[in-house]
């Protein structure tokens, strides 16, 4: 897949929960990526995701994206889509996104299951050498919902998991001491990356944070440099 010039669609649609914070992230993320790509920000699924037109981008972030927000043939764009090289990057509500698709769960790392009452906690870094990663500690008591999965993430053996929630400083956490909250993996031709934090238009403000996307967005779309 050749892409010129370099273009990243922020997709929000929501069949499911509508986070209050899509509307900050998709400005936020937008400005942060001026000069980087032609960003469109779009919900319209029937415009976008076809084969001949979802090609034309480089990275796809996928903003809060709940519920069955794809029909089945724009799905299936999706997975050509990544079949021939497109990045993901993937945000919060994403994951609770196509529940029913083994597939879609397999492209995000896990589904999401459950969350217990936001609530502020610590944040540890898994791989700091990583270019998602690298650079400075995550901030102090971090406020968000501390997602639970479906499926624990640091079982899959496909993910390269970057970040984790400290459980001795939250409740409800279901996945033991080893808590990933961010990960990235190679799958099917494409690079996805995955962050659970976000739920709050605090976190789009935060400078910690909109490195990690925007680093997560630069790897997943093979912009980055050092590891691939």
């Amino acid at each position: 897949m050749v892409f010129f010039p370099k273009k990243a669609l922020i997709f929000s649609k929501t069949a499911g929960y509508r986070h209050d914070s899509i509307s900050a992230g998709v400005a936020t993320i937008a400005t942060a990526l001026t000069g980087l790509f032609d960003v469109t920000a779009s919900e319209d699924a029937e415009a976008f995701f076809a084969d001949r037109i979802l090609s034309q981008f480089q990275i796809v972030i996928l903003l809060q994206t709940s519920g069955d927000f794809l029909t089945s043939s724009q799905l299936n764009a999706l997975k050509e889509y990544v079949m021939a090289g497109g990045g993901i990057y993937a945000i919060h509500g994403a994951a609770a996104g196509m529940l029913s698709s083994e597939w879609y769960g397999k492209l995000i790392g896990a589904h999401f299951d459950m969350h217990p009452n936001p609530e502020a906690g610590s944040l540890l870094v898994s791989d700091p050498t990583h270019p998602i990663t690298f650079g400075e500690d995550p901030p102090a008591g971090w406020m968000d919902e501390w997602y639970n999965f479906k499926s624990h993430p640091a079982k899959n053996q496909n993910l390269r998991i970057l970040l984790r929630g400290d459980t001795k400083s939250f409740k409800g956490g279901k996945h033991g001491e080893d808590h990933p909250l961010a990960w990235c993996q190679e799958f099917e031709g494409g690079k996805c990356a995955y962050i659970a934090l976000g739920h709050f238009e605090s976190a789009y403000n935060d400078r910690w944070f909109m490195g990690i996307v925007t680093r997560g967005i630069m790897w997943a779309a093979k912009e980055e440099t050092g590891e691939n």
